[in-house]
């Protein structure tokens, strides 16, 4: 029987503020004294729920004897990632990488729960993609086509929660002087 889910919709701005503002400072520390297999036990899962039928497919063949690089900017945290044989491989160090997506903590909450596009990101230089074109285009756009309905209940719920904060944040420091 699935656990009903009561998260509070909103926090108020006083409180969601603080949180929004200095995340990536409040995660930075406990992320880097967490070892590496507990990342990856949590990125292999999370990972291979979400593209589950794209690498049963063949999906991520593209991938296949090349590196993305994924940072987290502001935390100073960074992943490698590569398929093998419709597996995806996760490594914390690489010599190079083939193609490199960077970008704070809250703007890629904002992406994954799709309440950001990457292409405005880009633009914008919240988010960076170096490296290989071809490749980088690719693996947003199979990013693009993830359905964020097979993540679980919790996780999903609370990444639009978190989502709609930081987005709620961004507007009001928009609109003041």
């Amino acid at each position: 029987m699935p656990l009903p889910i009561n998260l509070p919709t909103t926090l108020p701005m006083v409180l969601a503020r603080p949180l929004v503002n200095n995340a990536a400072r409040m995660f930075s520390l406990p992320a880097k004294l967490v070892p590496f297999t507990a990342h990856k036990a949590v990125l292999d899962h999370v990972l291979h729920t979400l593209f589950a039928e794209a690498l049963a497919d063949g999906d991520f063949e593209f991938l296949e004897g090349y590196w993305l690089e994924l940072e987290v900017r502001d935390m100073g945290q960074r992943w490698y990632f590569t398929n093998v044989r419709n597996k995806l491989m996760i490594r914390k160090q690489r010599c190079g990488s083939d193609v490199r997506f960077s970008a704070n903590l809250n703007d890629l909450v904002l992406i994954a729960a799709r309440k950001a596009d990457p292409d405005t990101l880009f633009f914008q230089r919240r988010l960076r993609i170096e490296g290989d074109t071809e490749l980088g285009l690719e693996i947003k756009n199979l990013i693009d086509g993830i359905d964020l309905n097979a993540l679980p209940l919790l996780l999903n719920k609370l990444m639009g929660q978190c989502a709609e904060m930081i987005h709620q944040v961004e507007l009001e420091q928009q609109e003041q002087p």
